[in-house]
């Protein structure tokens, strides 16, 4: 029974890591996965704050116009654009422009010129503070309240909020970098490795295109002889026929 029972038993083969090009390494692959929570807790941020926003009162924003009359109503304090653009982490100034127009629109936002000064700075009306300060009423009761019972979660969200701060800076410094960089030329290669290796199949193109013009010469020389033969007997029998014509009429006289 024994060996029966050992002859019936398959061994598997082991596993193999599945392959994945975000993730060929253990680094890379704990980055990627870092990347992909940042993802699906985005999309669930924005739908929470636009649930929040519906039973609010603002319901006709968008998640980049609410997220601005957020920004807006920080500390009580005007805001300028360009203050506004540094808040969210935003290079698209003109975006922000236009969601101002239709906040001002709506009578949440308004717009303030200080003297004659050419900079406008932005503030939150009073019915813009109301339903601002209905959001966080709501956003206490379904929110905050569950947060706070897990353990630890204030130095958590202190940890998490200063790792991303400082993953937020290496990412636009990738992002700067990428904008210079030459994915020709490997780190471990000098440019003089690169040009080096650059033209070796340079001068088998030269020499290629130097044999074909030297075959083409002599047929272009015996082309150029045929023709001027050929161009010579025709101006013979051309000036045979004149000749003929003319002693013809010459006997009739």
């Amino acid at each position: 029974m024994t060996k029966e029972k050992g002859s019936a038993t398959q061994h598997k083969p082991p596993t193999r890591p599945r392959a994945w090009h975000l993730g060929a390494t253990h680094h890379e692959a704990v980055t990627t996965e870092f990347e992909w929570s940042v993802l699906r807790f985005f999309q669930a941020f924005e739908r929470y704050c636009m649930q929040i926003a519906h039973i609010s009162g603002l319901a006709e924003l968008s998640f980049s116009e609410l997220i601005l009359l957020h920004v807006i109503g920080l500390q009580d304090t005007p805001k300028t654009v360009g203050l506004l653009a540094r808040q969210t982490n935003t290079d698209s100034v003109t975006n922000i422009q236009y969601s101002l127009r239709k906040l001002v629109g709506y009578k949440l936002v308004v717009k303030i010129r200080e003297g004659r000064s050419k900079v406008f700075t932005y503030d939150v009306t009073d019915k813009g503070r109301e339903l601002i300060n209905q959001y966080a009423h709501f956003r206490q009761l379904v929110l905050t309240e569950q947060t706070k019972s897990i353990e630890a979660i204030d130095r958590k969200l202190s940890d998490a909020s200063r790792l991303i701060s400082m993953l937020s800076g290496v990412y636009d410094e990738a992002m700067r970098v990428s904008a210079t960089y030459n994915p020709y030329v490997a780190n471990d290669e000098t440019p003089a490795k690169v040009a080096a290796k650059a033209p070796a199949k340079a001068p088998a193109k030269r020499a290629t295109k130097a044999a074909a013009e030297a075959s083409a010469k002599p047929a272009a020389r015996t082309a150029t002889k045929a023709n001027k033969a050929t161009t010579a007997k025709t101006a013979g029998k051309a000036a045979g026929k004149a000749a003929s014509k003319a002693a013809g009429k010459a006997a009739a006289e």
